[in-house]
């Protein structure tokens, strides 16, 4: 029941999210024509790119909660993660064509309409801002990265207001074209991260924080485990954790005493956050047919 409150939030705040963005995109976007403002206009052309990816999350969020089935066997989390990972490509893409643009402005800048800008960036503060206390309480890495969407967009008004009231007073065109490089380059180095952190869910790496050493000490005192080998953890989508293992037990133990070993398998497993555990029992002097990697 808790999962699927959780999910139904998820795709609820992602929608909001969605409309939030997509409305504020078109005003934006005729607000760049009109100031003139390259910050803008590159914010615009990210907000564009952050709504498209925005419908895509709300969608497989969406579909992302359907139980498993035969041809889904572990389910379909991992959609949320594709998202996640579309939504950093396409960011990573506005940021380049952002760049191609903004560095002309340093180098032959344009003074915009500071009077337009100041307006625009407080819309975009505003709007941007609802979307973020919308989505700052998720736990999917879907959630995360379209937060990250819209939490740079905050910064980025942020910085907009700051440029713009500066330009008010001081005639210094250069501040645009800079501010929109400068931002672009922050937002790429943390979509990175993120991108990172998704590839190596999709990879089957070790899931973040989890220490295997330890795990497998606690596993090798469990009564009645003589060793304990072929050990595979990785992530479904981020937060659900997946663990296999085979361990090996006295020749004569008993089915109660095979039952206590499983037992203390999966709640050992759970004290590291584990959620789902396949246990293989071997008796000793008995030939694995996997080879230990």
């Amino acid at each position: 029941m808790g999962s699927h409150h959780h999910h139904t939030n998820a795709v609820g705040n992602i929608r909001t999210a969605f409309f939030l963005n997509l409305t504020f995109t078109i005003i934006e976007i005729i607000g760049g024509f009109m100031t003139n403002s390259m910050a803008i206009l590159a914010d615009a052309l990210h907000d564009l790119g952050d709504s498209l990816s925005l419908g895509l999350s709300w969608y497989l969020e969406k579909f992302s909660t359907k139980k498993r089935d035969a041809q889904y066997t572990y389910g379909y989390g991992r959609f949320s993660l594709l998202s996640a990972l579309i939504n950093a490509v396409v960011l990573i893409s506005g940021s380049v064509i952002i760049l191609m643009e903004a560095i002309p402005r340093v180098i032959d800048p344009v003074q915009p309409n500071t009077d337009g800008m100041i307006l625009l960036a407080v819309l975009g503060i505003v709007f941007n801002g609802i979307a973020v206390l919308k989505l700052q309480k998720g736990s999917s890495l879907n959630q995360k990265m379209v937060s990250w969407h819209l939490l740079e967009d905050v910064i980025g008004w942020l910085g907009v207001l700051l440029i713009a009231v500066i330009m008010q007073f001081y005639r210094a065109p250069i501040l645009d074209g800079l501010f929109s490089v400068a931002f672009t380059l922050f937002i790429l180095y943390n979509v990175l991260k993120v991108l990172r952190k998704t590839l190596k869910i999709f990879l089957q790496g070790k899931p973040e924080n989890m220490d295997v050493d330890k795990l497998t000490d606690d596993l090798q005192i469990i009564p009645n485990i003589v060793s304990s080998h072929d050990l595979r953890i990785w992530s479904m989508d981020g937060e659900q954790i997946v663990m296999t293992l085979h361990v090996v037990v006295p020749e004569e133990s008993t089915r109660q005493e095979i039952i206590k070993v499983k037992d203390l398998v999966l709640s050992t497993a759970r004290q590291h956050g584990i959620s789902h555990v396949t246990t293989e029992i071997e008796y000793e002097g008995e030939a694995c047919d996997l080879v230990p990697v």
